[in-house]
């Protein structure tokens, strides 16, 4: 904040409710130790976007169509034909998979291949992971991953 007080002067105003009054030198000095943190989480994130971007790191794009909405799950291929394809075989280090409604992209999900992989293997010992047949003449083996359960930890419970 103070930050802004220095670009801004005299000016800068904060909005404190429902109205806006000065930013003057030391109103904010609680919130400047939480703005300085939250401003390098935010680093991190477009820190890593910059990477996917810039950098040489491999990524592979899925889209899930509508169904993930009823359903609550995503698919990933794990074998096609009987043999391994999709993330079995991806050379990439991060698999991002897009949720899609009526063609149209709503959201999405940004993992890390390893950390995918291991989730997978994870429910695949607890004896919780789902497999299905589909894709083209139904010759793709999937497996399918609810999606409030990506992000809890791959350490079993």
């Amino acid at each position: 904040m103070m930050d802004i007080y220095k670009l801004v002067g005299e000016d800068a105003l904060i909005q404190k409710g429902d109205s806006w009054m000065p930013l003057t030198e030391g109103y904010c000095k609680e919130y400047d130790a939480k703005f300085e943190k939250d401003l390098l989480y935010g680093k991190l994130g477009e820190e890593f976007t910059r990477q996917l971007i810039e950098d040489d790191v491999k990524f592979e794009i899925k889209t899930e169509r509508d169904i993930w909405k009823t359903t609550g799950n995503i698919v990933i291929e794990i074998r096609c034909k009987g043999k391994p394809s999709g993330i079995s075989t991806t050379q990439s280090e991060i698999w991002i998979q897009y949720l899609s409604l009526k063609g149209v992209i709503v959201g999405g999900f940004i993992l890390k291949v390893d950390l995918l992989k291991a989730k997978i293997k994870n429910l695949q010992k607890e004896g919780t992971l789902k497999m299905v047949m589909g894709g083209d003449f139904n010759e793709s083996q999937m497996v399918l991953l609810p999606i409030k359960t990506l992000f809890e930890s791959n350490q079993a419970h």
